[in-house]
C-alpha cells in the first residue's frame, strides 16, 4: 500500500477497514486444556542476539545469556556446543565481534544497569582490557576501516552531551580522534576509504538532518535541505566509495531506501515498499544488500545482489521469521536468528552457494512444548474517534466462551515503541496462565506511518490513553473475555501509560502493573541523561519543555499530582539504578497510593537499569507480576455482564 504525501488520513482509514470481526478474532480454534508452566521453565530459555563470523569462519560469536548474565559465546559454525569466552556473573556483556584477523574479541559492558558502557579488547587468554576508561563516560562502537587495521568507536568522555569519534588502529591501541562534536551530530557511517563521514542531527522525533563530512578537509555538507517533518536517517556507504545509502520518508507515510551519489549528488529509489525500511547495510565486499522491513509489526528481512539489484530468495523458515542476518567476510556463507511467537531467536547458518540451512541452536527451554504456546495475532480495532488501532492479540488456548478469561492490556515503551510479533516470555507465561493478553499500539506508536506516529504529540497521556479504554471495549467484542477484570501494564512509557490509566480512568481497568515507569513528567524532562543531549531538543518538542509554558500540561499528565484518584491495586517493578527512569519516580508513587490507604506492591532491584537483563531478576519480576494479577484481578469477584466502562 503506498500513499501519496498527501494521504495521512487516507491511511487511517484504510487501516480501518482491515478491522477483523469478531468472530474472525476467535478462529484461534476450540479452547483445549494445556500444562501450565512456570516461570522458572519459561526463563530457562536462552536469548541469543549478534552473530559475528571468526576469520576462518569456523565459529560465531554470539550474546547469549545461557548461564544467567549475558555474556559472550562461541558456536562451531558446523555445529557443537557452545563454548563461553565471557563469565561474568554481574553485569551482563555485548558482543560487538571478533578482530578481523584473530580470535580476539571486541565487547561493550556497563556497571548495574546504568548505560554508561565502556568498550573492551578481551584476548584468547580471557585477559580483558578497558579501551575507553574512565569515570562516568559512555563508549559506541561505530565501524572497521576498510582494510580492517583499525576501527572507530565514539565517546562522550569528553563533553558527556556530545560523542567525540576516535579511530584505533589494532597495531597500537592507541587511539587517534577523527572528529570533535560540539553540535550533537550522531555519526551513523563512515566509507571504508576514510574519506567521508555520514552524520545526522535530529530536531524532533519526526524530523532530522543528514550530512556528509570530508574527513581529510573538515567540510561538512548539508545533504538533507527540507521544509516540514521530515527523517534523512543515513545508513552505509557502499564499500566502493561512490554512494551513501539512507533511509528518508520524504513525500511518504513510511520511510523508504535512497542512495546518494558523493560524486554528482544524484539521489535514486533503492527500495520502496508499503512500510517502512527501518535499516539497510552492506556484506564485507560488497556483494550483497541487506534491508530490514517494518511490515506491520513483523520484521520482513531482504537481500540483493548488490550489482543487479536482483533479489536473493531467502530459505523458509520454520516457527517464526528472519530476524538479524549476518553475511561472512568471504560472503559464502549467512547467520541468521528465526524468531516468532512460539520460538524465541534460534541461530542457523545458511551457504549462499548451495542454500543449505543448519540450524546451531535450540533456545525453547526443554520444557515447553512449543504446541502449547500461543501464536500472537495482528488485529485491530476502532478507538474514540474511529482510527484504527494496531494491536497484538494473544489467546490463550484454554479460552472459551463459557468460562471467560481475564485480560491484560500490555503497552510497550517509547513514545514512538511498537509492540512486534516475537516471541515474550512474559506474554506467553501470561496467556500460559489464562490470560488474553493485548499488545496495544496505541496511536504514537511507530511502524505505521508518520500521520499515525505524530497523533500524539504534546497529548501524551490524554489521546492515546483513552486507546487503552477502547481496546478494553474490543475485548468485549471477542466473547470470551471478562472484561471486568481486565488489567494494565507496560513498561517504561508504557509504564506511565499504565500509572496514567489507573490515575485518570481509575474506573477502567482492575489494576496496573507499571515496570519502571514515569510519574512525574516534570522531573524527568529535566533529569535526561547528559548523552541524549542530541535528542533532548527533540523530546521536548515531542513531550513539552519542562521548563516552559508545557510545564503545566506536563504537571496535568503527571500521575504523581493526581495520586489521590488511584483506586485500583498497583504493582511498581524498578531498577535502582535507571539513568532514565529515576528510582524516585516509584518511590513517590508508591508512598502517595500508600500514604492515602492505596494498594501499592513495590519490587526494587538494586542491580538493575532501565530494563531488567539477568534471568533471576526477570524471572522474580514476572512471577511478582503474575501472582499479584491473580490475587487482584483473576481471583476478584466476577461481575455479571461484560464491564467495558
Amino acid at each position: 500500500m503506498r500513499c501519496p504525501p498527501s494521504s495521512g488520513r487516507v491511511i487511517l482509514l484504510l487501516l480501518a477497514s482491515a478491522i477483523p470481526s469478531a468472530a474472525a478474532a476467535q478462529r484461534a480454534g476450540p479452547a483445549r486444556p494445556v500444562p501450565r508452566y512456570t516461570i522458572e521453565q519459561f526463563m530457562n530459555t536462552t536469548s541469543m542476539v549478534g552473530a559475528s563470523f571468526s576469520p576462518d569462519e569456523r565459529a560465531i560469536l554470539v550474546t547469549s545469556n545461557q548461564s544467567g548474565v549475558f555474556n559472550a559465546y562461541e558456536i562451531p559454525a558446523g555445529g557443537g556446543k557452545p563454548e563461553a569466552r565471557t563469565h561474568s556473573t554481574t553485569d551482563g556483556i555485548f558482543t560487538v565481534g571478533y578482530l578481523p584477523h584473530d580470535r580476539r574479541v571486541l565487547y561493550l559492558q556497563g556497571t548495574g544497569g546504568n548505560e554508561n558502557d565502556h568498550l573492551y579488547l578481551l584476548d584468547t587468554t580471557g585477559t580483558a582490557r578497558d579501551l575507553t576508561p574512565g569515570d562516568s563516560l559512555k563508549a559506541v562502537f561505530v565501524d572497521w576501516t576498510g582494510d580492517d587495521s583499525s576501527f572507530y568507536y565514539a565517546t562522550n568522555g569528553r563533553d558527556r552531551r556530545f560523542f567525540d569519534v576516535y579511530e584505533m588502529p589494532v597495531a597500537t591501541l592507541t587511539p587517534r580522534l577523527v572528529f570533535r562534536d560540539t553540535v550533537g551530530y550522531q555519526v551513523a557511517a563512515i566509507s571504508s576509504d576514510r574519506h567521508w563521514m555520514a552524520l545526522q542531527r535530529p530536531l524532533t522525533t519526526q524530523n532530522s538532518e543528514m550530512y556528509l563530512r570530508d574527513m581529510q578537509t573538515g567540510e561538512v555538507r548539508h545533504l538533507s535541505p527540507h521544509a516540514g517533518d521530515v527523517q534523512y536517517n543515513p545508513q552505509a556507504f557502499s564499500p566502493d566509495g561512490k554512494y551513501l545509502y539512507y533511509t528518508t520518508d520524504e513525500g511518504s507515510e513510511f520511510a523508504w531506501l535512497a542512495r546518494y551519489d558523493l560524486a554528482t549528488g544524484r539521489r535514486d529509489t533503492v527500495e520502496r515498499p508499503s512500510w517502512d525500511v527501518d535499516f539497510a547495510y552492506f556484506s564485507k565486499h560488497g556483494k550483497y544488500l541487506v534491508a530490514g522491513i517494518n511490515a506491520d509489526a513483523r520484521t520482513e528481512i531482504r537481500l540483493y545482489e548488490a550489482a543487479t539489484h536482483r533479489r536473493v530468495t531467502l530459505p523458509r523458515v520454520p516457527m517464526g521469521e528472519i530476524r538479524g542476518v549476518q553475511i561472512s567476510p568471504s560472503e559464502r556463507s549467512m547467520a541468521l536468528y528465526v524468531n516468532g511467537s512460539r520460538a524465541p531467536s534460534n541461530l542457523y547458518v545458511l551457504d549462499l552457494g548451495t542454500g543449505a540451512l543448519r540450524r546451531l541452536t535450540q533456545n525453547l527451554s526443554p520444557d515447553v512444548d512449543p504446541a502449547n504456546l500461543v501464536e500472537a495475532q495482528v488485529v485491530r480495532f476502532p478507538s474514540y474517534d474511529g482510527l484504527a488501532i494496531p494491536s497484538l492479540l494473544y489467546r490463550p488456548l484454554q479460552a472459551s466462551v463459557a468460562d471467560r478469561a481475564p485480560a491484560a492490556l500490555w503497552i510497550h515503551g517509547g513514545p514512538g515503541g511498537q509492540s512486534r510479533v516475537g516471541y515474550s516470555p512474559f506474554l506467553q507465561y501470561l496467556a500460559n496462565h489464562g490470560y488474553v493478553v493485548l499488545a496495544v499500539n496505541n496511536r504514537g506508536s511507530g511502524g505505521y506511518g508518520k500521520t499515525f506516529d505524530k497523533l500524539d504529540d504534546q497529548r501524551h497521556g490524554e489521546a492515546d490513553l483513552d486507546d487503552l479504554v477502547w481496546a478494553k471495549r474490543y475485548l468485549a467484542t471477542l466473547g470470551y473475555v471478562d472484561t471486568s477484570r481486565v488489567a494494565v501494564a507496560g513498561g517504561s512509557y508504557g509504564g506511565y501509560l499504565t500509572l496514567a490509566a489507573v490515575t485518570f480512568r481509575p474506573d477502567a481497568f482492575a489494576a496496573g502493573v507499571d515496570f519502571f515507569g514515569i510519574s512525574n513528567w516534570v522531573r524527568t524532562m529535566r533529569s535526561i541523561p547528559a548523552w541524549w543531549e542530541s535528542f533532548r531538543k527533540a523530546l521536548y518538542a515531542e513531550l513539552g519543555d519542562p521548563n516552559g509554558a508545557d510545564s503545566v500540561r506536563l504537571y496535568r499528565i503527571s500521575p504523581l499530582f493526581h495520586a489521590d484518584e488511584i483506586r485500583k491495586p498497583l504493582l511498581v517493578l524498578q531498577g535502582a539504578n535507571d539513568p532514565r527512569v529515576l528510582k524516585v519516580e516509584s518511590d513517590q508513587i508508591v508512598e502517595a497510593v500508600r500514604h492515602r490507604g492505596g494498594v501499592a506492591e513495590y519490587v526494587v532491584f538494586p542491580d538493575e537499569g532501565h530494563g531488567f537483563i539477568k534471568k533471576e531478576n526477570n524471572i522474580k519480576a514476572y512471577r511478582t507480576a503474575l501472582e499479584f494479577l491473580d490475587k487482584y484481578v483473576k481471583e476478584a469477584p466476577r461481575v455479571s455482564g461484560n464491564s467495558t466502562r
